[in-house]
């Protein structure tokens, strides 16, 4: 079996659990398990690591939970859960449990030592837990992460002894949360950091990104200096800009003041 899909309401009765693990075979029940869905429930947390295999290339994670009544107890299986994880195959990580009551903080160790296991076969990161200063690292340094979706700021500090350098996407994704900070940051990556041979801490990333999706500016000016930090991405193929603006006096919503002209410059500075 190369692909699984857990359901929630999957259930199996404690005698079954038993025997599934005391029988369980070398190398587990499904050793060459490579593409995992894992829709999280109380009833499945129990024998979910019955479908962890050490080739796993792909995991998707989500639930429909509510997550105010999710006891404490329950939360740290699931962490538990998460930390064992296998990665020595890993390509791909996509978390969607979504809800602004979803407390990612109480994952945040838990999901970092995972990300931190993470090798170079790692090509796409898509979750909203927060991750240490080290993973976080650790991450943007994985030589072939090529797809990330960022759901949250940049990190307050780099604690990497080697230079921030941006990671060779081909695809990156600002979502919720994550334009207000990491846009002024790829401009001072930019700006501030080049050297006499044009070298910057984006350098691969201009070279290499395709695609951009910007899905919330709420917070941001979205003008001129907007398109200054858009088009140094001269070989973009698809630029997504969400934007739901209802004026510039409402408290917290974006200021869009993109005219003509500067759409005419972003489209003259891409290829």
């Amino acid at each position: 079996m190369r692909q699984a899909r857990v359901e929630e309401w999957m259930l199996l009765e404690g005698e079954t659990l038993n025997k599934l693990r005391l029988n369980s075979p070398p190398g587990g029940w499904f050793p060459a398990l490579q593409d995992l869905s894992w829709s999280i429930a109380e009833s499945n947390l129990p024998y979910a690591d019955l479908f962890f295999s050490p080739h796993l290339e792909r995991i998707y994670v989500y639930t429909t939970w509510s997550w105010d009544y999710v006891p404490l107890g329950t939360l740290s299986t699931l962490a538990s859960a998460i930390s064992s994880l296998p990665t020595s195959s890993l390509e791909r990580i996509w978390v969607n449990a979504g809800g602004q009551a979803t407390p990612w903080a109480h994952f945040k160790d838990s999901f970092s030592s995972f990300i931190l296991r993470c090798g170079p076969s790692f090509t796409e990161y898509d979750s909203p837990i927060p991750l240490s200063n080290e993973a976080l690292d650790h991450l943007i340094q994985l030589p072939h992460l090529r797809a990330w979706r960022i759901h949250g700021p940049p990190p307050t500090y780099h604690t990497s002894s080697l230079p921030f350098v941006f990671p060779p996407l081909g695809e990156l994704t600002l979502g919720e949360g994550a334009a207000r900070g990491w846009l002024p940051l790829l401009g001072r990556l930019e700006g501030g950091a080049s050297t006499a041979q044009c070298v910057t801490p984006l350098s691969k990333a201009k070279e290499l990104l395709k695609f951009l999706n910007v899905e919330d500016v709420s917070g941001i000016n979205v003008g001129a200096s907007f398109v200054s930090t858009i088009q140094c991405f001269r070989n973009l193929v698809r630029l997504g800009v969400w934007v739901y603006c209802r004026g510039e006096e409402a408290s917290g919503e974006c200021i869009f003041k993109l005219n003509n002209d500067n759409v005419a410059e972003l489209v003259m500075a891409l290829n």
